[in-house]
């Protein structure tokens, strides 16, 4: 079954964020992963940023592996 726009959106943003909470958004493994993801979603940073910010509590609990 193929993927909405926003769980691939929101797929993506709770990656960033796991990233981020770690303070690892300078690290190789996020830099190479990342744009990779993203951009086989057809997303960009722009898309993902905006998402975050829009739904930082549901994505900041799923980053941290707590149920939604």
């Amino acid at each position: 079954m193929a993927k909405t726009r926003e769980q691939k959106i929101f797929g993506a943003a709770v990656l960033k964020t796991s990233f981020r909470l770690r303070g690892a958004l300078d690290s190789p493994a996020f830099k190479s992963i990342f744009p990779g993801v993203i951009r086989d979603l057809g997303l960009t940073d722009e898309d993902v940023e905006a998402f975050i910010e829009a739904n930082r509590e549901a994505v900041e609990k799923a980053a941290r592996g707590q149920p939604s």
